[in-house]
């Protein structure tokens, strides 16, 4: 690659890496659009798996004591059930009206919440819709790498403080990308130029988890809110975006 390329790789892993840092997820988000102007997607989608198990990994520490354990494990226990049935369907679903419906509930549902100024604080279904909705998230993760948006907009919904919600974020994308990254991994669909791509991108992913880490830490939990609202309408605006353009 030249240098210009290098330089592109390593923008996309600060700026993914911060992203993950601040938030907890969203390495896709801010790193494949910089990646696939000089990577073919065969090689930016595992990278970003890996990268992003690396910034979460790193932040993991600084994070763990404000985790609810108790909180997390049914949306744990509900999105590794979904993630083998979501890799099943990929043969049969059409990825492009996929992409629209998911972009358009992320558009509707990020707005609501912002334009809401009432606290939420949603009981029904327990632990069980909790286990669900993960289990709903693991089918989209298999499906289509979108494990995130349901837990992260549910745990809005729940009312649940920043710490409780970053714990979810964190732990559900950390461990059903992780079991995609295994998965791909043993199926032979990681290549071995993806591992040198990672070794170059690890400096960028490591800074830039730090420093939205640093960022994460000073914020309220009205601010964190929206970040996390705005990250989702960026990512429903990006899934419409390209579901039209046909890319």
């Amino acid at each position: 690659m030249e240098t210009s390329n290098y330089a592109l790789l390593l923008f996309g892993a600060l700026a993914g890496g911060f992203v993950s840092g601040l938030a907890g997820f969203g390495t896709a988000l801010m790193a494949l659009g910089i990646w696939l102007y000089v990577l073919p997607p065969s090689l930016a989608v595992p990278l970003v798996l890996i990268c992003s198990v690396i910034a979460q990994t790193s932040t993991l520490p600084s994070m763990w004591k404000g985790f609810d354990l108790s909180l997390v494990w049914p949306f744990l226990i509900g999105g590794l059930i979904g993630v083998p049935l979501g890799t099943m369907l990929v043969a049969s679903a059409d990825p492009k009206v996929f992409k629209l419906s998911v972009g358009v509930l992320l558009l509707l549902f990020s707005s609501a919440l912002y334009l809401n100024k009432r606290p939420l604080a949603f009981k029904f279904g327990g632990r069980i819709a909790d286990g669900a909705i993960g289990f709903a998230g693991g089918i989209l993760g298999g499906l289509a790498g979108l494990s995130g948006p349901l837990p992260i907009l549910w745990a809005n919904i729940r009312g649940w403080n920043k710490h409780e919600r970053r714990g979810i974020f964190q732990l559900f994308n950390f461990t059903v990308l992780a079991t995609a990254l295994v998965l791909q991994t043993a199926s032979g669909l990681v290549a071995f130029k993806v591992v040198w791509l990672a070794l170059v991108a690890f400096p960028g992913t490591l800074i830039g988890a730090w420093l939205g880490a640093r960022v994460y830490h000073a914020l309220s939990d009205k601010h964190f809110g929206d970040v996390v609202l705005g990250l989702l309408f960026l990512s429903g605006a990006t899934l419409v975006w390209n579901s039209i353009g046909g890319h």
